[in-house]
């Protein structure tokens, strides 16, 4: 499945997140060099994980969907299951660290209690 944007696919990522799918967001920022490198990378990833929602988040121009939780390395990565936050972080901009990140068994993953909860942010925003 494609990279998805909350600025233009917001139809297409409510319905994916309604049939449950996970969802992989990295929060990056448009003046950061390294995420506009690391984008296609994670846009290459998303191809070839179709069973879950990926979207590419801009924090400064989103962030409302963060709340009180400032993003200060870039990129970060968020995986939300449901309600439930799973990793929520800065990682390498290296498509292995997602890829291990994914291969690991999530229905079994313990949420964390302090994350944005970004999936509830774009079924509002949709």
């Amino acid at each position: 499945m494609p990279l998805l944007s909350p600025d233009t696919d917001a139809v297409a990522l409510h319905a994916r997140l309604r049939e449950g799918q996970p969802l992989i967001a990295c929060l990056c920022a448009e003046w950061c060099g390294t995420c506009r490198s690391y984008r296609a990378t994670f846009a290459e990833v998303a191809a070839r994980h179709p069973e879950c929602c990926f979207v590419w988040i801009d924090v400064e121009d989103h962030a409302d969907a963060l709340g009180e939780f400032d993003v200060e390395n870039f990129p970060t990565l968020l995986v939300q299951r449901g309600t439930d936050v799973l990793f929520f972080g800065p990682v390498l901009p290296h498509a292995g660290v997602v890829e291990g990140v994914l291969s690991r068994d999530l229905s079994i993953a313990p949420a964390l209690a302090a994350a944005p909860d970004l999936r509830g942010w774009l079924l509002e925003s949709a």
